[in-house]
């Protein structure tokens, strides 16, 4: 799939205020029993993680398809090449700290390589992991898979967006990894919202700044620019879904519409979103620009709001950082 193909949505996100709450990996265990219907080919493979991921939900609807492999991931990622060799398409449950390190070399050898139809999820990303502490969050899972040749990597923001991106990512043949986080977030897009792999979605416009968010993080990225609105600040507000293929063009128009860019997510700033659209700017638009993730460290046990004010990735933080690039320019 080429930049050329890439078209970005505008969409009317609902307020956040009294927002309904949705768990991503309930969304996708759910989901996964809802394409099976439709898709008699969709197998599940676990790797002893089913009650955390909710691929427990899957296993209990369609206990045939479903195949527990224990703890042992690289050995699941090979079995699942095996199966899409034969015309299965095997989604992969586990964590992202497993699913992106652990079976790293299995994936790019036996998936990523020989561009097999496997669609590789990882739960719990990013540091809202229920206090799992540092070796069970993935703050690095984009820029691993990212950078893998013919990998498409997927951070939707809501469960609506799961919903839509998982059908999107079986009607769609090759290697797909799938950003899933563990805690209720709020509900942004509409019912009728429907996912494109590539295009980016715009969700406000405002002259001032742009800001770019990622995932789950693009609440708060929401947020933010509610926070700024207050303070007479008028924010453009781009979701990025699709990592790879990234719409350069999105990231491009905003660049010239504001003339800064601040990029948040819930992954380290090296290899993450904000690289992504630092190369984007950098070779086709300078722009000044603000990086808001972990910044070359890993998370630890503690609350959800006390891991997002600790590490910067608040909307807060934001709002502090888009302060600072006016300023400055």
């Amino acid at each position: 799939m080429s930049s050329a193909t890439l078209k970005t949505q505008r969409i009317e996100p609902l307020p956040l205020a009294g927002a309904e709450q949705e768990a991503l990996r309930e969304v996708w265990g759910q989901t996964l029993v809802e394409l099976a219907a439709d898709f008699p080919d969709l197998v599940v493979l676990d790797g002893d993680l089913a009650n955390s991921t909710r691929a427990d939900i899957f296993a209990a609807a369609v206990p045939d398809r479903f195949f527990e492999m224990g703890i042992a991931e690289q050995n699941m990622v090979g079995v699942a090449a095996g199966m899409a060799t034969l015309g299965f398409v095997p989604w992969l449950s586990t964590f992202a700290a497993f699913m992106a390190n652990r079976a790293t070399d299995q994936v790019r050898i036996v998936v990523a390589q020989p561009h097999l139809n496997v669609k590789m999820c990882g739960g719990y990303t990013g540091i809202l992991t229920g206090k799992t502490g540092k070796t069970h969050q993935s703050v690095e899972d984009i820029a691993i898979f990212r950078a893998m040749p013919g990998v498409v990597t997927l951070a939707p923001a809501d469960g609506v967006e799961l919903r839509s991106a998982m059908r999107a990512m079986m009607e769609t043949p090759g290697p797909m990894y799938l950003r899933v986080t563990r805690d209720p977030s709020p509900v942004i897009f509409p019912t009728d919202y429907r996912f494109q792999i590539g295009p980016g979605v715009l969700l406000r416009e405002g002259a001032d700044i742009g800001l770019i968010g990622t995932g789950v993080e693009t609440v708060r990225v929401l947020e933010a620019a509610d926070m700024l609105a207050r303070e007479g600040v008028a924010a453009s507000v781009l979701h990025l879904p699709t990592l790879k293929p990234i719409d350069g063009d999105a990231i491009v128009a905003l660049a010239e519409r504001t003339g800064r860019i601040v990029t948040a997510e819930d992954h380290s700033i090296i290899g993450g979103l904000g690289g992504a659209v630092a190369e984007i700017l950098g070779e086709r638009r300078p722009t000044p620009m603000r990086r808001v993730g972990l910044r070359d460290v890993y998370g630890e046990s503690a609350p959800n709001d006390y891991l997002l004010e600790a590490y910067g990735i608040s909307a807060g933080h934001v709002v502090a950082e888009a302060r600072a690039l006016i300023e400055r320019t």
